[in-house]
């Protein structure tokens, strides 16, 4: 297993600590309703299988939370599984976070030294 570890800089870590806080409590237009990604359990989320595995650890203070399922496609993955609302919070998060590194990295190997 390849294990994929960063050290960041503290503005790229406050990054991530505001995408991880917004995804903590969300307000939706028709209710209003917290969700703390922090408070979430991913007991009813699918195993993982022969397809894949992501998993996501949060440490956050004294705060400590790891998730664990199967690959996820595509919000139809996300929507037959017996927590739908929980995976769905977990899939954006998780495409927030790819988002973030994969323009990071980009950004690394535009820059040209002076």
């Amino acid at each position: 297993m390849i294990r994929k570890e960063v050290f960041l800089t503290p503005a790229v870590l406050k990054e991530c600590k505001r995408i991880i806080w917004f995804y903590s409590c969300r307000s939706n237009s028709i209710r209003v309703l917290c969700i703390y990604i922090m408070k979430e359990d991913d007991f009813k989320w699918p195993e993982p299988d022969r397809v894949g595995r992501q998993e996501l650890e949060i440490v956050m203070g004294n705060e400590h939370i790891s998730f664990a399922t199967s690959k996820i496609g595509s919000l139809v993955d996300v929507q037959s599984s017996d927590d739908p609302e929980g995976l769905r919070i977990f899939y954006y998060l998780v495409q927030d976070l790819k988002c973030l590194v994969f323009s990071l990295i980009s950004l690394h190997f535009k820059i040209k030294p002076i």
